[in-house]
């Protein structure tokens, strides 16, 4: 006689599978993201394209997404976009350097001295909600119209999402494991740098990840604006070049090329912190 073979079972599927869900239909959630993210990427593309092609737009108000990638081809060949854009990533990256130098310290004074714990909130209080892009006046003034204005600008953007961030992560530091650094000997700088720091990383990791996006908002917006990128043009002026001049593709490569560029970045910080503050328990994924 033939035996049937029996239905699968939870053990069958896996000890940590439950039967139901290994028989039932794939979902949007099981997907990777890489795919899933991919995906919409796609049908967004797709809705572009046929929106440009049916709905009767004028090609001096917005062309289609082949149209855009054929201008950012041509303007990584001709180096117009190239250039461009590395030179707004240079003088963002000295920028967030500086930014960063001068969040640690005043970070670090605020976590040692009352005096700079004042000092931090007061700065902070008054400088976080000022627009950065409105003290470029100024700063071409002081500085001139180059490269050095914009910096001064962007780090005065950068400097304080990273400063509240660290300084909240110093704050909610687990006390247990502070008292232990100083039961052994810990003071002052080296309290802060092994102790403090690896306290903050998540809060840190977040601190960047604002830094990045205002000084990114900033950089391209002084460039539309003003124009200014020392002694070339940045993104920014390339986009606005482009609409002077009526090249709408090109302007539309370089709108593009900055929403890549930030998919990048937030590829890079999730990358850091799966490296880092997941893999270590500090945060979940």
């Amino acid at each position: 006689m033939t035996q049937t073979a029996p239905p699968p079972t939870a053990a069958a599927t896996g000890p940590d599978v439950p039967a139901d869900v290994a028989r039932r239909a794939p979902r949007w959630g099981d997907l990777p993201t890489v795919v899933r993210r991919g995906l919409l990427l796609l049908v967004l593309l797709v809705a572009w394209d046929l929106g440009v092609r049916f709905g009767g737009v004028s090609p001096l108000v917005l062309v289609g997404p082949l149209e855009v990638a054929e201008a950012m081809v041509e303007g990584v060949r001709s180096g117009a976009l190239l250039d461009s854009t590395l030179l707004t990533l240079r003088i963002l990256g000295q920028a967030l350097a500086i930014g960063i130098v001068a969040a640690a310290v005043l970070t670090t004074l605020a976590t040692w001295t009352t005096i700079g714990e004042d000092l931090l909130v007061l700065l902070t209080s008054m400088l976080n909600p000022l627009p950065a892009v409105a003290i470029l006046p100024l700063a071409m003034l002081w500085f001139g119209i180059n490269t050095t204005a914009l910096i001064v600008v962007i780090a005065n953007a950068v400097i304080w999402p990273i400063a509240i961030n660290v300084s909240q992560g110093f704050r909610t530091a687990n006390p247990t494991v502070v008292a232990v650094g100083r039961n052994i000997g810990l003071r002052g700088v080296r309290l802060v740098w092994y102790v403090l720091v690896p306290a903050a990383l998540p809060h840190t990791v977040s601190g960047l990840k604002s830094a990045w996006a205002f000084g990114w908002r900033t950089i391209i917006a002084a460039e539309l604006v003003f124009g200014v990128a020392g002694e070339g043009g940045g993104l920014g002026y390339f986009i606005n070049n482009a609409k002077t001049y009526l090249h709408i593709a090109d302007a539309f490569a370089g709108l593009v090329t900055i929403a890549l560029i930030g998919i990048c970045f937030d590829l890079v910080f999730t990358w850091l912190e799966r490296r880092t503050v997941v893999r270590w328990g500090m945060k979940t994924a």
